[in-house]
């Protein structure tokens, strides 16, 4: 079966495929202090709890944004599992049309999105993953990435409210049940979550019509993607393992050389 893992500045994700199923999915803390051996063990302990062992891994393909915990992972990868993985970069066969003008600058997990969203759902459309930052990539009805946008995730900015400001309060993520709120808290809560859905509906909308396709589906990844869903109807499918199905995808692609 094939690991693939997703290293994201807060959490990594791993799935485990047989084929194109998934077998198992988990989340471990992004966590730059932790050793091949931490990581090793929590993911053993992880996959021992779905009935999975180290052992029913014959390949690893690993996307990351935080290059400085890669050695780490290719240790563990190494040590724990005995095999050696690959990671999505620059020279890895993606079957994806990068319209940017340097390709390289492109995000592994953006990739991985794009080839997901293109393969299984089919272009026009527009990808949003939800995470630390949102990022936006439009894709046309070739499969050709055009580009995209780039804005702070919902709670890199309901904390840089609190950090940035004496008296304001840290807040949970919540809807309150009117926009015109009464306690400070409720306040902050309307002012983030309704100004992010105003901003995700505005990039969709101007995508849409840069792309000359005012009907191009959305599919949303990350987990605030469901915060967003639930106020508004921007969003067509919500694909919680969109990104390890297209790194699942890419290991493949790479497989048939």
């Amino acid at each position: 079966m094939i690991l693939t893992l997703d290293i994201g500045n807060t959490n990594i994700k791993a799935a485990l495929f047989d084929g194109e199923t998934m077998r198992g999915s988990w989340r471990i803390s992004t966590n730059h202090t932790y050793t091949a051996d931490e990581y090793g063990l929590t993911l053993e302990g992880l996959m021992r709890h779905d009935g999975f062992g180290l052992s029913d891994i014959t390949g690893i393909m690993v996307s990351s944004v935080v290059p400085t915990i890669n050695f780490t992972i290719e240790h563990m990868c190494r040590s724990y599992i005995g095999v050696e993985p690959k990671f999505l970069a620059p020279g890895v066969k993606t079957g994806l049309n990068i319209k940017y003008e340097n390709p390289r600058e492109l995000g592994s997990d953006r990739i991985a999105n794009a080839v997901a969203a293109s393969a299984l759902y089919g272009g026009p459309c527009i990808v949003i993953d939800f995470g630390s930052a949102t990022n936006y990539g439009a894709i046309s009805e070739k499969g050709d990435f055009l580009g995209g946008a780039i804005s702070p995730g919902i709670k890199m900015s309901a904390e840089a409210l609190y950090t940035g400001t004496a008296k304001l309060p840290r807040i949970e993520l919540v809807c309150p049940q009117s926009i015109i709120a009464r306690t400070t808290v409720t306040n902050i809560q309307a002012g983030v979550i309704h100004g992010y859905v105003g901003s995700v509906e505005h990039i969709v909308r101007t995508m849409r019509r840069e792309m000359g396709c005012p009907n191009a589906r959305v599919i949303a990844t990350g987990g605030m993607a469901r915060i967003v869903a639930a106020e508004s109807d921007i969003i067509d499918v919500i694909d919680s393992t969109l990104t390890l199905k297209g790194i699942r995808i890419i290991y493949e692609r790479n497989q048939a050389l």
